[in-house]
């Protein structure tokens, strides 16, 4: 038994009953099950943030895209800039304006990739399909990516016990960056564009998502040529959304009220085809499997 093992038990008063102890481990594991959100609200700045960003920069200008000559310190002075020293809730998108002026980035054309609800898929996509990119292989992507990080007013550092969840205000430091990140992936959006929705939720496209609420507003249709969305559902269901039916109806109507061309399909091969690779006792991957090897044995014979 370790010696801090030892000094909890001791603590416990000999009056104490085990059944008292076992209560009270209960009433706290309910609690821990009933109120998720409250213990992830009190998640503060991610420890080691500025190694983490700072590594993140390097890596990203030495292996990821060489041809960048930015200065990752000059990066994140500006980014420490723009958070410490503020509320939580009181960092704008107009704060991080230095930073992104010190990280200028273009992208070549037809390789847009743009999502909502449907991180996990598409990063599969993206990997199988190399030509796309997505605002997480964007140089700000790549270094804020899965970090959390907020200010303190009081303070010239970062808040490392608490930060507040994106909800709990409309100026979050996180929510701030990433939707001027997603503003300038968009205006920088540039001949055939993809779009990737989930069809198995209510309002597969969605205004308040950050697809629907910043970066569909970025898009310039003297720029970008064709807007491919591509509905996928799971596997199992819910089927609810389609090209022709619910929210992704409304998307349509929006493009062609801008003047954009598009199209759209909600039964894309290549998505299927990763969706069984990562859950082949699919009933229906059984089917698609059993196609592709029938195929396969006319070719053979």
């Amino acid at each position: 038994m370790h010696k801090h093992e030892a000094g909890a038990l001791q603590g416990i008063s000999p009056k104490t009953s085990v059944p008292f102890v076992m209560s009270s481990m209960t009433v706290w594991f309910i609690m821990f099950l009933l109120c998720p959100g409250q213990l992830r609200a009190q998640l503060g700045t991610t420890a080691n943030i500025k190694h983490i960003v700072i590594g993140r920069c390097y890596d990203y200008i030495t292996l990821v895209n060489p041809s960048l000559r930015l200065d990752c310190e000059e990066i994140w002075r500006q980014f420490e800039e723009a958070v410490v020293r503020q509320s939580s809730c009181n960092v704008t998108v107009e704060h991080y304006r230095h930073m992104f002026y010190a990280m200028p980035q273009t992208w070549p054309c037809d390789r847009f990739l743009f999502w909502s609800k449907t991180r996990m898929l598409m990063h599969s996509y993206a990997a199988v399909v190399r030509h796309f990119w997505t605002l997480e292989d964007t140089l700000a992507g790549y270094m804020f990516n899965d970090l959390i990080w907020c200010g303190q007013e009081e303070d010239c550092g970062f808040d490392f016990s608490s930060c507040p969840e994106w909800s709990a205000c409309t100026n979050h430091p996180v929510y701030s960056l990433w939707r001027q990140a997603s503003q300038n992936f968009a205006e920088m959006a540039c001949g055939n564009i993809t779009v990737l929705l989930n069809g198995s939720i209510v309002n597969a496209f969605s205004r308040k998502s950050m697809f629907g609420s910043v970066e569909l507003d970025s898009l310039n249709p003297h720029r970008v040529n064709y807007v491919n969305i591509k509905v996928v559902t799971n596997l199992e269901g819910p089927f609810i959304e389609t090209c022709s039916e619910g929210s992704i109806v409304d998307l349509i109507q929006i493009l062609q009220s801008r003047g954009f061309r598009w199209t759209c399909t909600d039964k894309d091969q290549t998505l299927r085809i990763l969706q069984c690779i990562q859950n082949p006792q699919q009933s229906s991957c059984q089917t698609c499997a059993n196609s592709l090897s029938h195929r396969k044995s006319l070719t053979f014979q």
